[in-house]
Parts: structure tokens; C-alpha cells; sequence
């Protein structure tokens, strides 16, 4: 999740599509200009080393405001990608 963020505050999109899983992957990702300034982890279920899903709910501070999301994350071919913002 931090490093998700970190790609996001870079614009490093390269990244987030390698770590975004295959079957919610956009064809294209495009970013915007948003100031990111302050990720909050709020709560996290499972994602520990034995779990196969994972979910971070979290604020990602922005200079507009903030977002607010629970994120779903599952692991595929060995290592956690980002499935979709659970509801």
C-alpha cells in the first residue's frame, strides 16, 4: 500500500500497473496532477505473510482534500497486487 501511494506522490506509472492485478489493470493509467502530501493508514485485515488477500482502508491527503478508500489487495504469482477499492 505505502509504496502504491509513493508511486502515485512520484507519478510513477510504470509501477502501479505492474503492481495493479491483471484482471482490474487499466489498459491506460493516467494521472493527474494532484499533490499528494500524507498517507494515513486507518485499518488493514489479513495481508500477513500466510493470508492470500489482504484489505488497507486508508486517507491519502491531498491538497484538495482527502480520499478515503479500502483497498483489496490479493496475492498473484507470489507477490501483493492491487485488486480494487473494496465496497
Amino acid at each position: 500500500m505505502r509504496s502504491r501511494y509513493a508511486a502515485f506522490v512520484k507519478g510513477d506509472r510504470k509501477y502501479l500497473q505492474r503492481t495493479w492485478h491483471s484482471t482490474t489493470r487499466p489498459r491506460k493509467l493516467t494521472l493527474d496532477d494532484t499533490e499528494w502530501t500524507r498517507l494515513e493508514i486507518l485499518d488493514k485485515n489479513q495481508g500477513g505473510l500466510f493470508d492470500k488477500v489482504g484489505v488497507v482502508e486508508f486517507n491519502a491527503h491531498h491538497t484538495g482534500g482527502v480520499l478515503h478508500e479500502r483497498s483489496r489487495f490479493v496475492r498473484e504469482d507470489g507477490r501483493w497486487v492491487y485488486l480494487d477499492a473494496a465496497g
